[in-house]
């Protein structure tokens, strides 16, 4: 979690302030606009930090901290990178969730007086667009978070795309929404009280209240979109999320130093637009991290073949945000299926051809913020003129969706045109370097290189034809760093000296001469380089201008490339691991033949083992499954798999199975799994019972539905009443399509109850001291758990299981003695009771679940455990 600290340095007061030496008066003039980031400043080859920015920085980059001189009378604590390291000291900076100022040096060195200095760059971790800052195949998000009395209001940034969205949702939905969008960096109104979760590794920056001023953001956004009303947008009626856009808006202004020209729209999103997925049921089902925080193995790492960051950045956005409608994800399915017909040659031909590409998304946001590199340019220019490669055999394909998208890359001819003319073929990596301009394109720029590159041919032709004009055959045209250029003469030859040269030196042997030919080369030549530096830097920002109108070209054709690259993906790992494609149906339920999970699949076959696939079915008459089993038995990854092969269908992907036919779909839950959660002082009990409740209350007909050993964090008697009272819950309120794993037994008897339930186990034998799990789905319940086998198998102390064997032998005799377990225990346990005078109501309670209790599937332990808590409520109440 990360979070906005005060900085330690502080700025002296107005009578402290004029004691600082110059240079440091500098420097804490402009640590005081940023009081709360690190302030890299320019000296020399170095960028130095002080005061409490050293000593912060000392400590999170492992740099030396010193001190040295005095300030003000007191001695200045010093902590500095050299300016060639700086890039890789930033990216640390980023990862570790901090902010950074960089600070230039401008002018003449040699003047008078501490060198001017300006800030050049202010870097956030929600704000960055340098490639070697950004992890390529992650986006970084910028988000703000407003609330009023009713609704939390959330905009966020892409600025690398300039995607600007916002929405607006219950307070109970944060975490959630947090978790689909992980951004890189929250802003928070110092009002807005911050004890909710944020997602890990993400930055919170905290600002002024009024910048969240719902009025003064309605008119940021009118100024920025150039409108007279936010109806076109679908985003006038909002409040918060328009208080946190237009936060959110002048933030980025202010520290991209650029009114954002890319960021043309406002999208509204709406939930309903996303098959829900909570928080939970992310972290559960391991889709972008494994439980442990891991980036591998998960369901991305697996997917991701892509050979482009865009297309890795689109599958992970898609993985988060599976859409509800069948309507794209099936056009997806049919592009798959196009791609891999013919053992898949077209996705090989355009993944080969992908991979020429550049981040066309990433540098045309550069391009919008005037801060692209020369690298860029060639990169964007190469990749532009590489599309006919990629969208010619996609013209006329019978996918639509694929004929779109190549319809989308139809190349900017004039865009291209004037790259190709303006660019050199490999350009320096820094317009500072030169050589960025192609030659050719502009006739100043070809004349100053001409003189620099070519000045001793220049002085070779100089020479000779001042020898054919003065008949002087020992004459020299030369340069040296002292006398500049001059023309030496031997004195044996003075008498032929022309008019018009003028002497500059005399020698021993020679004059030195100067003419006004001579000295306007001069003039020419020593200002040469800096002449053409000063001449490619403006025409390279030139470029920059002229090619920020065709930004949205290039957002578009980044947008095209980075789905076809997805699509491959999808192809390529439908073809190497047997995946078929899904299908959307009218009726509701969910029929799986033969499905595999798709990471486990994976692991196993990496270590040389194999997958038992399984079928699935639910539908109206059959929507809710007991699932019964040992435990490493497979109940949680049958669970698992189902979710993933229905997110997989809603992303667009082909699905591990043989078959899968989906109806509607609304949301997936997932309790699954238990830990704690220290932070809010809740235990395992209550963060599975929390999440249980957010279930009951937001599962609807169309849902899925995953429980795995709900009531387990408690004591039997208390945990069976409850998985009890859920289960009918979902088949009597929620009617969801549910998956209900449990070791309580007793839970099997439902099926007599309710036709819509159905029991399933997957079974396990044994054969002689070990256990085989045979993963295979059946119908029918369980008859055994094989807890202490598998104890065994986990390392447990032979004499524990030896003495856990004797102690269920026992308990298995007693509950034979009568055909009733109640019955052949209730004599022994309240024989000595006295009736109770008054009724008691915790009696009656637990009497009235006894009586509920199924004796044929009843287990020995949790009749033990239901009476033993029956005779001691019942002796409480004789007591009293």
């Amino acid at each position: 979690m990360g979070k906005a600290k005060k900085n330690p340095t502080t700025v002296p007061e107005a009578g402290e302030f004029s004691q600082h030496t110059p240079m440091m008066q500098q420097y804490l003039t402009l640590k005081k606009q940023y009081p709360e980031t690190l302030l890299f400043y320019r000296m020399g080859d170095f960028y130095e930090m002080f005061f409490g920015d050293a000593e912060k920085a000392a400590r999170l980059l492992s740099i030396t901290l010193t001190t040295r001189g005095q300030s003000a009378g007191a001695p200045i604590k010093m902590a500095g990178v050299p300016y060639h390291a700086l890039e890789g000291y930033l990216a640390k900076l980023v990862k570790l969730g901090e902010s950074a100022v960089i600070c230039e040096q401008q002018g003449d060195p040699t003047g008078k007086g501490p060198m001017e200095r300006v800030v050049s760059r202010i870097l956030t971790p929600g704000t960055l667009t340098d490639a070697a800052l950004l992890d390529e195949r992650r986006d970084a998000l910028l988000l703000a978070l407003a609330r009023d009395a009713k609704q939390m209001g959330l905009a966020w940034l892409n600025l690398a795309s300039g995607d600007f969205a916002v929405t607006e949702i219950a307070p109970a939905m944060l975490a959630a929404t947090l978790e689909r969008l992980r951004p890189a960096e929250i802003l928070l109104p110092d009002c807005l009280d911050s004890d909710f979760p944020l997602p890990e590794g993400c930055a919170r920056t905290r600002r002024p209240d009024w910048h969240f001023a719902v009025d003064t953001a309605r008119d940021l956004l009118h100024a920025h979109f150039r409108v007279t009303s936010l109806e076109g947008f679908g985003a006038e009626h909002l409040n918060p999320a328009l208080a946190a856009a237009g936060a959110l808006l002048q933030y980025a202004r202010a520290t991209q130093g650029s009114t954002l020209p890319h960021v043309e729209t406002l999208r509204v999103e709406t939930e309903s637009r996303y098959l829900g997925l909570d928080a939970a049921t992310r972290r559960n089902l391991e889709l972008t991290e494994t439980l442990r925080g891991q980036p591998a193995p998960t369901l991305f790492s697996l997917l991701d073949t892509c050979v482009t960051g865009m297309g890795a950045r689109f599958l992970r956005h898609a993985l988060h945000h599976p859409l509800r409608a069948p309507e794209i994800p099936a056009a997806r399915h049919e592009a798959v299926a196009v791609l891999q017909d013919d053992y898949g040659r077209l996705a090989e031909s355009l993944r080969c051809a992908l991979k020429t590409q550049a981040d066309v998304e990433r540098i045309a946001s550069r391009i919008a913020l005037a801060n692209a590199r020369p690298r860029d340019l060639s990169a964007l220019r190469d990749s532009l003129s590489r599309l006919p490669e990629i969208f010619t055999p996609l013209v006329e394909n019978p996918a639509p969706l694929l004929a779109q998208l190549a319809a989308d890359l139809a190349v900017p001819e004039a865009a291209l045109a004037f790259l190709q003319a303006a660019i050199a073929e490999e350009p320096a990596a820094l317009i500072r370097d030169g050589g960025v301009i192609a030659p050719g394109f502009d006739a100043e720029l070809d004349e100053l290189r001409a003189l620099n590159d070519n000045c001793g041919a220049f002085l070779m032709e100089l020479e000779a034809r001042e020898r054919a004009r003065t008949g002087i055959p020992g004459l020299k045209v030369e340069y040296n760093r002292v006398s500049g250029f001059y023309i030496e003469v031997s004195h044996i030859h003075t008498d032929k000296i022309p008019d018009d040269y003028r002497r500059r030196q005399t020698m021993k042997n020679a004059e030195r001469y100067l003419t006004p030919e001579l000295k306007i080369l001069e003039d020419k030549m020593l200002s040469a380089r800096e002449r053409s530096l000063a001449r490619e830097k403006n025409l390279f920002d030139a470029a920059l201008a002229r090619l920020q109108p065709e930004v949205p070209t290039f957002l578009k054709i980044a947008r095209a490339l980075a789905q076809l690259d997805m699509l491959a993906s999808f192809a390529d790992t439908a073809l190497t691991r047997d995946w078929r494609r899904p299908e959307f149906v009218a009726t509701p339920g969910l029929q799986i033949e033969a499905g595999r999970h798709p990471v486990v699949e994976n692991e196993l076959t990496a270590a040389g083992d194999s997958f038992i696939a399984n079928d699935l079915t639910l539908s109206e008459a059959r929507r809710l499954l007991i699932i019964t089993g040992p435990n490493m038995g497979g109940k949680s990854t049958f669970m698992r798999q189902t979710a993933l092969i229905v997110l997989l269908a809603h992303v667009g992907s082909f699905v591990p199975a043989q078959s899968a036919r989906l109806g509607s779909t609304d949301q997936i839950f997932t309790r699954i799994g238990a830990s704690d959660d220290l932070a809010s002082g809740r235990s395992t009990f209550m963060v599975e019972m929390t999440e249980a409740a957010a279930i009951l209350h937001q599962a609807t007909p169309n849902s899925l539905v995953l429980m795995d050993e709900i009531g387990r964090g408690t004591s039997t008697f208390d945990g069976l009443a409850l998985a009890f009272a859920i289960c009918r819950h979902l088949l009597e309120k929620n009617k969801s399509h549910t998956l209900f794993a449990t070791h309580y037994f007793e839970l099997t008897r439902l099926a007599g109850e309710y036709q819509s339930l159905a029991n399933v186990h997957l079974d396990a034998v044994e054969h002689g001291d070990r256990i085989i799990f045979l993963h295979a789905l059946e119908e029918g319940s369980a008859n055994q758990s094989y807890g202490i086998q598998v104890a065994a198998l986990a390392g447990m102390p032979g004499a524990v299981i030896r003495g856990a064997r004797k102690e269920l032998r026992e308990l298995e005799q007693k509950a034979a003695q009568a055909a009733d377990p109640l019955a052949a225990l209730q004599p022994d346990l309240f024989a000595s009771l006295p009736a109770v005078a008054e009724p008691d109501p915790e009696v009656a309670r637990l009497l009235e679940t006894l009586d509920a209790l199924d004796p044929d599937t009843l287990s020995p332990r949790t009749a033990l455990e239901a009476l033993y808590a029956l005779k001691t409520q019942r002796a409480r109440s004789c007591s009293s």
